[in-house]
C-alpha cells in the first residue's frame, strides 16, 4: 500500500460510517486536492537514488518543505478536532512521506521490492493435526507483525514432508527495514517497539529497526540506548505538548528537520547497499564482527 494516507482520505469519504456527517464530508473535501497537490508534486520529484549524489541533500530538503506545508495544514485546529488520532489520518502522512522519501532508491534497487506498509514474517510454527498427518505435511503457519512502513522482499517457501507427495506453499514478507510512525513517542511506545524490534531480530537479524516520530515525550531519566531499536529519529527535536496547548497564542512549533531527514535516508540507504556479513566465517577471517 504506497499512498496510505490517500486512501485513508477516500476511505473516508466512500467506506466510513462514522465519518458521514455533512461537516465531516466537506472537511475531507477540504483536505483532498491539497493531498493530491502533495502527492503529484512528491512524484515529479525525483531522487535520491542508489549513488550519493551532491544534489541529494537539496531533493531532500525539497521533500521536507513539500512535507511540511502539507502537515501544516492538516494540523490545522479544525481537521485535528473533527480526526482523533484512532482515524489515522494525521499519523499516515508520516508514512506516505517515508514512501515519497525513498521511492525511486528502492525502485533502483528493485522494480519487485516490498515497500510501504506491511504484515511482515515475525516467526514460523508448525500445527499438525496428529502424527499421522505430520508424516504427510507439516501444516506450517507464519506468525506476522505488522509495521507502518518496511522496505523489503515477498518470499515464497515450499515444504515437502520426506516421503510424501503434498507439497506445502507458504508466502511471506520480510523486512530488511522496519520503521514504526508516530505523532509523538512515549515510554509505553518505546518499549512497544524494542520489545518489537528484538523479536524481529531473533529470526531476522539482518533487519534494520527505526522509529520516527515528531514530538518526544520522555523524561531525562530514560536511557534511550537500552532500548533494542537501532535509531529514533525525533523530526521536530522538540518535546511533545498536549494537542490542545498547540494551538495556544505563543506557542511555538519547531519545523521539521531537513538535517534529520537526511540522517535517515543516509542511514538506510546505507543499510540496503552494505555488505551484512558477520558469520563464524567472517569472524575467523577477520578476527572480529564489522
Amino acid at each position: 500500500m504506497f499512498y496510505v494516507h490517500g486512501n485513508n482520505l477516500n476511505q473516508k469519504l466512500t467506506l466510513s460510517r462514522k465519518y458521514r456527517d455533512v461537516k465531516s464530508i466537506e472537511l475531507l473535501n477540504e483536505i483532498l486536492p491539497k493531498y493530491e497537490k502533495w502527492k503529484d508534486e512528491n512524484l515529479k520529484l525525483l531522487g535520491p537514488f542508489v549513488e550519493p549524489k551532491e544534489n541529494d541533500r537539496n531533493i531532500i530538503t525539497q521533500r521536507v518543505k513539500l512535507f511540511e506545508d502539507y502537515k501544516e495544514f492538516i494540523d490545522k485546529q479544525v481537521y485535528a478536532e473533527a480526526f482523533d488520532s484512532r482515524s489515522n489520518l494525521h499519523s499516515s502522512v508520516i508514512e506516505e512521506f517515508l514512501y515519497f522519501l525513498f521511492k525511486d532508491l528502492v525502485e533502483k534497487l528493485s522494480i519487485n521490492a516490498l515497500i510501504g506498509k506491511s504484515h511482515t514474517f515475525k516467526d514460523i510454527f508448525f500445527m499438525p493435526t496428529n502424527y499421522s498427518e505430520m508424516l504427510v505435511k507439516t501444516n506450517a503457519k507464519i506468525e506476522i507483525k505488522d509495521h507502518d512502513f518496511v522496505i523489503g522482499s515477498r518470499a515464497v517457501m515450499k515444504i515437502k514432508t520426506e516421503g510424501s507427495t503434498e507439497e506445502e506453499t507458504i508466502e511471506f514478507e520480510l523486512p530488511a527495514v522496519a520503521i514504526e510512525c508516530k505523532t509523538y513517542l512515549d515510554k509505553t511506545m518505546l518499549e512497544g517497539s524494542s520489545t518489537a524490534a528484538e523479536q524481529l531480530k531473533v529470526r531476522n537479524p539482518n533487519g534494520f529497526y527505526i522509529v520516527v516520530a515528531e514530538w518526544l515525550k520522555l523524561t531525562e531519566n530514560i536511557n534511550l540506548r537500552k532500548y533494542k531499536v537501532d535509531q529514533i529519529y525525533i523530526l521536530r527535536k522538540q518535546k511533545n505538548t498536549d494537542r490542545e496547548y498547540r494551538y495556544l497564542p505563543g506557542y511555538v512549533k519547531n519545523p521539521i528537520y531537513s538535517d534529520v531527514v537526511e540522517h535517515l535516508y543516509t542511514n538506510v540507504r546505507s543499510h540496503l547497499t552494505s555488505d551484512w556479513t558477520g558469520g563464524v566465517k567472517d569472524v575467523l577471517t577477520k578476527g572480529y564482527i564489522d
